[in-house]
C-alpha cells in the first residue's frame, strides 16, 4: 500500500461512525501490537484504538479529520498534517503525526503532535 493510500484509510477510520468498519480498517492499516499517542490520548493495539476513536467522535461530533498537504516519506516513516472541521467551517484543532511503519508496510507507531486544538 502506498503512502496516500495508507493515509486515507488512516482519516476513513478516524470519520467512520461504525465500529466494526473502523475495526476493518484498523486491521488493514495497523500492526496488532501498534501505538498511539498524541497530547490528548494514547491506545495500544486494534481494540483500544477504535475505542479511543469512538471516544473522540463522541467529544467533537459534527466534525471530521482532512489531510492537509502533501505526505513526507522516508525510510520507514510518513508524516502529514490534518486539520479537524467541519464540511464548510474553518478548522477547530491541527496538527501532525509523524507515523512509524513495519516491514509490511503498516502503521506500528503513530506520534501526533497538536498544532492547535480546542481545550477539552
Amino acid at each position: 500500500m502506498n503512502a496516500n493510500a495508507l493515509a486515507d484509510q488512516y482519516f476513513a477510520m478516524w470519520n467512520d461512525a461504525d465500529a466494526d468498519r473502523r475495526a476493518e480498517l484498523i486491521a488493514g492499516t495497523w500492526t496488532d501490537d501498534a501505538t498511539f499517542q498524541d497530547p490528548s490520548f494514547e491506545a495500544t493495539g486494534h481494540d483500544e484504538l477504535n475505542k479511543l476513536v469512538g471516544a473522540a467522535q463522541q467529544m467533537f461530533p459534527g466534525l471530521s479529520f482532512v489531510r492537509i498537504g502533501d505526505i513526507d516519506e522516508h525510510h520507514n516513516y510518513l508524516r502529514w498534517t490534518w486539520h479537524l472541521k467541519a464540511e464548510g467551517q474553518e478548522p477547530v484543532a491541527g496538527g501532525t503525526d509523524v507515523v512509524v511503519l513495519d516491514a509490511d508496510g503498516k502503521i506500528r507507531q503513530l506520534i501526533g503532535f497538536h498544532d492547535f486544538a480546542p481545550a477539552h
